[in-house]
């Protein structure tokens, strides 16, 4: 029997370039091939590597054409084009025609890329008739409107490695399906869904099955990359976040040298970056001190690099945890603030304090991190004050900002609290949306802040070579840097001067009528100063004396 598992395409304005291999698939192969060996299972990734094509931008987002109107060369661009990233969809439909397998399953990760994965589905039954069995996050938070789709087969709802076992078990031996535990199928004409049960023991794993993938198509700096799950779940519930839709409520660690052992393998195939996907990887301190202690003795000598891109909760972070890191090859660290009003993170359900965040982020900076702080931007707890707040806090700080537009996920509380999400709500369920509006905020203001945060990464970012500097003294030396930068402060300089933000485009600087400078200076004005990765200050106050009425 062969079973292929696909990752499907997404389009969107953006793609995450290096965030993108297919783990979970992975899982499951090694899953497949550990307690069912006469399975034959293949991983393709539709997604990563294979390019990019302009697209129609789809009707329900025709509302960001004010907002995106121009391909912007500045630092501080947004988005222009929307694009199809991945196998065209026909491409799709033959290739896994050809591979005549005998079912076929598609992951359907991020909700707003539902349509792509369905798509998916519909291409391949117009050319070969096989079960189509769809599983991820999605699947989790929307099973039934999943199931719905003419061309789904069957779903599988939480995590996948025991359901896919059973579910194939049944599917070779002809069983009934009633005893395969987060399944969903059609039965004449219902949808039917089984009662959910455990996961094999994390701990029990078989490492994930690379072997369909090309390493240097998931590069960082140039270095192959693979991702790396120490845990499941989650000890928080933050009500923006849908992880216990998929993960449950339990929160589940490997042992530190099952991982240790992974990444020693990983090593041995070429890998070079290890991307921990784990936000409360330090949760438990001692677990934390002994996988770091492990993985310092055990690569002390080879030239590897650990990353967390997906972000680290604060909440355990101290001199000694931070010190392992950076010993055991971590240089970045981004850290989840979401906001630093400490009643959004009540509301929130974040047993986080600002207090704690200040604490890391001196010690991240004196051990050497580059750090990068990332805020939520429109949460519906929130004001326009409270955002303000947030940013003109981080500028003050030697962070780089990470802004994320808040979108409504479904199966998260808040979706429950707040929302009633349609098809084309969930379709617009992504940060380039900025779907959400609120009577405290609009999304002007969410565009304004974004580009904000740009503008002000943008003066951290340059270097400056004082300890102490003004804005205004400092634009006029720099302007032999690289175009893009002399592009950056004439826009700037006419920022402050004329109260009006332009786009570099081909044609000529072109405004921005939708970003709202007064709000990019009431931040400013709030901050005071800004401050560089690298500690120096900034200081704002002639810059802002100039300001345009």
């Amino acid at each position: 029997m062969k079973v292929l598992l696909l990752q499907p395409p997404i389009q969107d304005f953006y793609d995450t370039d290096i965030r993108l291999q297919p783990l979970g698939l992975c899982m499951l192969k090694a899953a497949v091939r550990k307690y069912l060996p006469h399975v034959d299972v293949l991983v393709k990734d539709y997604h990563q590597g294979l390019g990019r094509r302009t697209i129609p931008l789809p009707t329900e987002l025709g509302y960001l054409r004010s907002y995106y109107r121009h391909q912007d060369l500045s630092p501080f661009s947004t988005f222009h084009h929307y694009y199809h990233f991945g196998a065209s969809l026909e491409e799709i439909g033959r290739d896994v025609a050809a591979e005549k397998p005998d079912l076929v399953g598609i992951s359907s990760l991020f909700s707003p890329y539902h349509r792509e994965a369905l798509a998916c589905a519909g291409q391949i039954r117009k050319r070969i008739h096989v079960p189509i069995v769809f599983g991820g996050p999605h699947v989790s938070a929307c099973p039934r409107a999943v199931l719905d789709h003419p061309p789904v087969d069957f779903v599988i709802q939480g995590e996948g490695e025991r359901p896919l076992v059973e579910f194939l078990k049944a599917f070779t031996s002809g069983r009934r399906y009633g005893s395969v535990p987060n399944l969903g199928y059609k039965t004449n004409g219902r949808l039917v869904f089984n009662a959910p049960e455990g996961n094999f023991p994390f701990n029990e794993l078989p490492f994930a099955d690379f072997s369909d993938l090309r390493p240097d198509r998931y590069c960082y700096n140039r270095k192959p990359l693979c991702f790396i799950t120490a845990t499941r779940g989650c000890p928080h519930r933050c009500t923006f976040c849908s992880v216990h839709a998929t993960f449950g409520k339990e929160f589940r660690r490997r042992s530190p040298e099952n991982v240790i052992s992974e990444i020693k393998t990983r090593y041995e195939q070429g890998y070079r970056v290890f991307d921990f996907e784990d936000d409360n990887l330090t949760f438990d301190k001692a677990y934390a001190k002994h996988l770091f202690n492990g993985l310092i003795k055990a690569f002390q000598d080879k030239n590897v690099r650990f990353v967390a891109m997906n972000g680290l909760s604060y909440l355990s972070l101290d001199t000694e945890i931070l010190s392992l890191m950076r010993r055991t090859g971590f240089g970045d660290l981004n850290l989840s603030l979401v906001s630093s009003r400490g009643r959004v993170l009540a509301k929130s359900a974040r047993p986080h304090t600002t207090t704690k965040y200040l604490e890391v982020v001196n010690q991240a900076y004196r051990l050497g991190f580059r750090v990068v702080s990332y805020q939520i931007l429109g949460l519906p707890y929130e004001t326009l004050d409270d955002m303000i707040h947030t940013m003109a806090l981080t500028a003050t700080l030697p962070v780089i900002i990470g802004p994320s537009v808040f979108y409504c996920t479904p199966g998260s509380p808040i979706a429950a609290e707040f929302f009633e999400p349609s098809e084309p709500d969930i379709f617009r369920a992504r940060s380039t949306a900025m779907a959400i509006e609120t009577d405290h905020f609009g999304r002007d203001d969410i565009y304004t802040l974004f580009i904000s945060a740009r503008i002000i990464n943008f003066i951290k970012g340059v270097p400056w070579g004082k300890n102490n500097t003004s804005l205004q003294d400092a634009i006029h030396p720099l302007w032999a840097a690289d175009k893009r930068d002399r592009i950056g402060f004439e826009l700037l300089r006419q920022l402050f001067e004329e109260g009006r933000l332009y786009a570099a485009t081909r044609s000529g600087f072109k405004e921005l009528p939708r970003f709202k400078a007064n709000l990019f200076f009431r931040i400013l004005k709030k901050a005071a100063f800004v401050m560089t990765r690298k500690g120096v200050k900034i200081d704002l106050e002639a810059a802002l004396q100039k300001i345009a009425p």
